[in-house]
């Protein structure tokens, strides 16, 4: 047996629905690789008592090696060559941001480097020229801690002055957009027109479609967002094919990415949408007690059987949707490989003089 449970079920949904319309080369812009014994408990227990995000994907894996997350591409995608961009995850440790660096010197695949607000520009800077990273990738539950959650502004995690260096360098950065309003926010669109107009060389990457699940989270987000063309998003961990539609007419095909947050995506599931919320549906005592999480609900024993992994049911949500509008083959392979590796391409050019 591999490291993952893969069913029948699993395996007919593959081969019937994914295997030969997935392109050969994937490239996967949004992965988590850490390990536990390296996660700084003393920081992670003091931020516990100001919980500020949801708790499922901690249930999902307790920590994703290198060679886990591997392993879990030729499991889950056998047949595909598959690279990803990593980043250590938001328990971010100095020890697991040096294991990133590791992994990405070992595999050759790209890293961000898990910054940290109170950390300088002249700091940041040198770690990610130490460890060879291609931007940053920072996260609210860093914000400081007496900021309420709904509070919380893209700006007390990713402060200015570490905007203005990751724009000077041409590097990366990975936008996990806060508040409850999502991309629909009025704050967080004005923020991210600030940092595409206001740092126009950094390669910026929207997570999550801003964290739109649901097509109520998008808004009027796509009429503001018109002043910023070339912003590019990611919908990692998103199955609403409304909102990925939505995202394809209005911002096309070349400014969409591929990504799984691994390894979040090995979850078995099926999202579901109820007023204006998402709650996925999992099978009865796979990931602990989730009577307290709005956001998770057990079925069945028989329902469970035609569960399948997350990532899967992202993959069908854009296989359904690009065959709605008509998307051609090029579409298919930028979304899902080139656009990621052109972004990469121009970071290492850009911070490393790499071509």
């Amino acid at each position: 047996m591999g490291l993952i449970e893969i069913t029948e079920y699993d395996k007919k949904v593959y081969e019937e629905e994914l295997r030969d319309w997935l392109p050969t080369e994937i490239f996967d812009v949004h992965t988590h690789v850490w390990l536990d014994h390296l996660v700084d408990w003393k920081d992670v227990n003091e931020a516990n008592k100001n919980k500020r995000t949801v708790t499922w994907p901690s249930k999902v894996a307790l920590d994703n090696s290198l060679e886990d997350l591997q392993e879990t591409y030729k499991e889950m995608l056998p047949g595909k060559q598959v690279e990803a961009l990593m980043f250590t995850e938001k328990r971010a440790s100095a020890a697991n941001n040096a294991y990133v660096a590791g992994c990405a010197k070992k595999s050759g695949w790209p890293a961000l480097y898990y910054s940290h607000p109170e950390e300088s520009a002249d700091e940041i800077e040198t770690k990610i020229r130490e460890g060879h990273f291609l931007g940053l990738k920072s996260y609210l539950d860093l914000a400081p801690r007496y900021l309420p959650e709904n509070e919380i502004r893209v700006f007390d995690f990713f402060p200015k002055h570490q905007l203005e260096r990751l724009n000077e360098m041409g590097a990366m950065m990975m936008l996990h957009i806060p508040r409850p309003g999502r991309l629909k926010d009025p704050v967080n669109l004005a923020q991210m027109l600030e940092i595409y107009e206001k740092y126009p060389r950094i390669r910026l990457i929207i997570a999550h479609i801003g964290r739109a699940y649901v097509p109520e989270d998008i808004g009027n987000a796509f009429d503001i967002l018109e002043n910023a063309p070339d912003m590019m998003m990611d919908f990692t961990a998103n199955c609403s094919e409304e909102v990925i539609e939505e995202t394809l007419r209005r911002r096309g095909a070349g400014h969409l990415m591929f990504g799984s947050d691994m390894p979040i995506l090995r979850m078995r599931m099926r999202r579901i949408t109820e007023n204006g919320h998402y709650v996925n549906l999992v099978p009865r005592g796979a990931y602990g007690d989730v009577s307290g999480d709005s956001n998770m609900r057990e079925v069945s024993n028989e329902e469970a059987e035609h569960l399948t992994f997350f990532l899967y049911e992202e993959l069908l949500a854009f296989k359904k949707t690009s065959e709605r509008l008509g998307l051609s083959r090029k579409d298919i392979e930028d979304v899902l490989c080139n656009n990621a590796r052109r972004y990469i391409k121009e970071a290492k050019k850009s911070i490393y003089g790499e071509n």
